[in-house]
C-alpha cells in the first residue's frame, strides 16, 4: 500500500475516532440531563408527598385536640351540674344558717 493511502486511512480512522467520542459525550451529555431531570421530578415528588403527609398528620392532630377539648368541655359541664346540684340541695340550710346569724346579731344588739 502507498504511502498516501496509508496516510489517508490513518486520517480517516482519527476522524472516525474524533465522531465516535464526539458521539459519546453528546449521549453522555444527554444521559446527564436525563438523569438531573428524573432526579428533579423525583425530588418535587419526594416533597409533595411529605407535604400532604405532614398535612394529613397535622389534620390528625387537630382532630384529636378537637376531641380532648370536647371531652373536657363535658366533663367541666357535668362537674358544674353536680356543683349547682349540691348548692341547690343545701340552699334551705344555707338560709337556715344566715337566718340564724342574723337573729343571733340582732339578738345581741337588744
Amino acid at each position: 500500500m502507498p504511502r498516501p493511502e496509508v496516510l489517508d486511512r490513518i486520517k480517516e480512522a482519527e476522524r472516525e475516532a474524533d465522531e465516535i467520542v464526539a458521539e459519546a459525550e453528546e449521549d453522555r451529555d444527554e444521559r446527564l440531563a436525563e438523569a438531573r431531570e428524573r432526579a428533579e421530578e423525583i425530588r418535587e415528588q419526594a416533597r409533595e408527598e411529605a407535604e400532604a403527609d405532614a398535612e394529613a398528620r397535622l389534620e390528625a392532630a387537630r382532630e384529636e385536640i378537637e376531641e380532648e377539648r370536647a371531652e373536657l368541655i363535658a366533663e367541666g359541664e357535668n362537674a358544674r351540674e353536680e356543683l349547682e346540684a349540691e348548692a341547690a340541695g343545701r340552699e334551705d340550710e344555707v338560709v337556715e344558717y344566715v337566718t340564724d346569724l342574723f337573729e343571733e346579731a340582732v339578738h345581741v344588739q337588744t
